[in-house]
């Protein structure tokens, strides 16, 4: 696996009727793993937003492994946002076969990689919620994109459809760069080999997951998440629902922190 980023983000900072929800943010990201974690309001969503370009940030730059702008070859990024918008009527294997249309790819295939072939004939409205995640994350990854972004893959799902949602995640970071946010702390320590901890719109933490451990001499994620997050990493696992809009908490105390390589293993 390549320390190569396939991934930087220099200087972004997105700002909501002047109010900053992510604020002077520099950090790469490379093959394997890279999970986003924080409090609601930090800033999780519109950095994900930024890194897959739906997010326009106010300064900054979003910059792939060629050097050239996030605008441009379209396979580059592989995108699930929180609700996804797959239109009913249609089976799972015909939505995929849509999108592989736009980007390539083999839908029978990606349902196989996330454990979905036996539900390939059947329509969306009858899938599970988590059948739906995990048809996201197919959805996400047809065409190997170089980086894939994941927009808590997990919520609202059950234990083990978490698991199996994360695992589904973490076998595309076998070749792609793929960026998660999540609450469940327990399955970042278990699969994410970087870790990006934001706090009010910053870079709290970044690096990779045991360099940060022995770093801040804690045994697992959520200690960590608890020196570095703050008072506010009372109850970050709780898996109901959603993160709420970014809530422009990003504030403006404390520096520029720029992390190179933070897929590092």
């Amino acid at each position: 696996m390549t320390d190569e980023p396939l991934a930087t983000l220099d200087g972004v900072t997105r700002t909501y009727g002047g109010v900053p929800v992510l604020a002077d943010v520099s950090l790469s990201v490379g093959p394997g793993v890279t999970v986003v974690v924080g409090p609601n309001g930090s800033g999780k969503s519109t950095l994900l937003g930024a890194l897959a370009g739906t997010v326009d940030p106010t300064a900054g730059s979003v910059r792939y492994r060629d050097g050239g702008p996030r605008d441009g070859d379209e396979k580059r990024v592989g995108y699930l946002p929180q609700r996804v918008p797959f239109r009913d009527g249609f089976t799972a294997r015909e939505t995929l076969g849509f999108y592989a249309a736009l980007v390539g790819g083999d839908p029978d295939a990606a349902l196989a990689a996330v454990g979905l072939s036996d539900a390939a004939d059947r329509r969306v409205e009858a899938l599970s919620g988590g059948m739906r995640r995990l048809l996201g994350i197919a959805q996400a990854t047809l065409g190997d994109p170089a980086v894939v972004v994941l927009d808590e893959p997990t919520s609202g799902l059950d234990p083990e459809m978490r698991e199996r949602a994360f695992r589904a995640a973490a076998r595309a970071g076998d070749d792609a760069a793929v960026v998660v946010s999540s609450h469940d702390l327990d399955l970042v320590d278990a699969h994410a080999d970087a870790v990006v901890v934001l706090r009010r719109g910053r870079v709290a933490a970044a690096g990779a997951r045991e360099r940060l451990l022995a770093d801040h001499d804690v045994d697992d994620i959520r200690e960590l998440y608890r020196a570095v997050a703050g008072s506010s990493a009372g109850r970050p696992t709780t898996p109901d629902g959603e993160e709420s809009e970014d809530d422009g908490g990003g504030g403006t105390d404390g520096e520029s922190v720029h992390v190179a390589g933070v897929s590092d293993r």
